[in-house]
């Protein structure tokens, strides 16, 4: 199915915890944003109303943070959509969940990225995300076999945000994983950068190895896609001011934040602390609606 072909007909559909962001992005495609209606009964199932005439293409916009009851509310609401006469669905899910097990580790582990992937594909006609965390392949279509998955990248937003800043950072990667953003970044503002070595041992447990760069009484800005339980980049501020760098802040794109990560950073040094909307939170200082769409003003006009 080739992407729909206007904007004409179109509407943004929130959910209540991503109210603020869809209405950003729906103005501006300067189209209307209409929000799902959902109650959650004392056992946890939901019930979702929604609007009661639907045009041909919606586009649903969630972040998939705490991702279990929202895919089955995505799994209801795109269903439904379809049932209402809807002739293109388009998940935004700036945040996309279960993309990290692309691998069975040991015998009997399910690799959740393929069976998540699958699911998106089998309800929405097109997909967009944004700085997606994959690993072993190259590209969004691997995980979500549809022809419109696409990965987009919040490095420039956050490049020209820190640029402003006139703080003449050290940018340091906390693992190899996280080189593709910070040379992106650093590329934007001309900024040095340096990438760190990490060992996992468990989801709380971790090692970083610094490279052979001086620290010296640098600003370094540590920069990953993500950041949840905060060990890493805990880990990682401590060992660059004992190696003896000025200050310590935090550039990223998704703030997963578990609820002990910001005592975890604040105690391992860091000043500031500084992510893109992608998921709703007080660290929030850029907006990816401009962004996304972009994206899909460029997918309508193909």
């Amino acid at each position: 199915m080739s992407f729909i072909q206007t904007l004409s007909d179109t509407v943004v559909l929130s959910f209540p915890e991503y109210k603020i962001q869809s209405q950003q992005l729906a103005a501006q495609l300067h189209v209307p944003c209409l929000e799902i209606k959902i109650h959650h009964f004392p056992d946890g199932e939901s019930k979702l109303t929604l609007p009661e005439r639907l045009p041909a293409h919606v586009i649903f916009h969630r972040s998939l943070d705490h991702p279990n009851p929202k895919l089955i509310e995505l799994m209801l609401a795109s269903t439904a959509a379809r049932e209402a006469g809807a002739q293109q669905l388009t998940l935004v899910a700036p945040y996309l969940c279960y993309m990290r097990q692309d691998k069975a580790f040991s015998p009997g582990e399910i690799i959740s990225q393929q069976i998540i992937g699958q699911f998106l594909a089998q309800h929405f006609d097109n997909v967009i995300t944004v700085d997606a965390h994959l690993h072993r392949i190259n590209t969004l279509q691997a995980a979500i076999p549809i022809q419109n998955a696409i990965n987009l990248s919040a490095t420039q937003v956050l490049g020209e945000f820190l640029l402003q800043q006139n703080i003449e950072p050290l940018l340091l990667g906390p693992d190899l994983e996280s080189k593709q953003w910070v040379r992106q970044i650093a590329k934007i503002g001309g900024f040095d950068f340096t990438i760190a070595e990490k060992q996992r041992f468990g989801d709380c447990n971790v090692s970083i190895q610094l490279p052979d760069t001086d620290f010296t009484q640098r600003t370094v800005v540590i920069v990953d896609d993500v950041v949840s339980s905060g060990h890493t980049t805990a880990t990682a501020s401590k060992q660059v001011l004992e190696a003896g760098a000025k200050t310590v802040h935090c550039l990223v794109t998704h703030a997963l934040f578990a609820p002990e990560a910001l005592p975890l950073l604040s105690k391992a040094g860091i000043e500031k602390i500084w992510s893109s909307d992608s998921i709703p939170h007080t660290s929030n200082v850029t907006s990816l609606s401009p962004l996304i769409a972009k994206e899909l003003q460029r997918l309508i006009a193909e």
